[in-house]
């Protein structure tokens, strides 16, 4: 039986995702040791893992992550005090299929959606 996801996003520097992740989004270092090319974080019940990619070209990288929320509106508001640049096309609003979502791209441009089931 499946337990849990843990999507793997590629990454260009190491230093520069965890900066993003951990000193910005609040998410900390998961794991005993420390990989070089391979990084893992987690938040609350959700691990994102990055893969060393200096190649990638961030403006054809098309990795996304859905994260499903029950605070949907505390967090928008803690990334926007926080200085956090939100999606330029997903700023926090009612989805027709039911979600309440907000974007954001990491310094990569992988996307991370944002949503929580609306009504709540």
């Amino acid at each position: 039986m499946f337990s849990k996801i843990c999507p793997k996003l590629p990454m260009r520097n190491k230093a520069k995702t965890f900066d993003y992740y951990v000193i910005k989004l609040g998410f900390e270092n998961f794991g005993n040791e420390d990989f070089e090319d391979y990084l893992m974080l987690k938040k609350d019940e959700i691990e994102i893992h990055f893969f060393l990619y200096k190649d990638v070209n961030p403006l054809e990288n098309y990795g996304q992550v859905y994260i499903r929320t029950h605070h949907i509106d505390q967090i928008y508001q803690t990334f926007l005090d926080q200085n956090i640049a939100i999606h330029p096309n997903g700023s926090l609003q009612i989805k027709p299929w039911g979600q309440k979502e907000f974007s954001l791209l990491d310094p990569d441009k992988n996307l991370l959606t944002f949503g929580q089931t609306f009504p709540f």
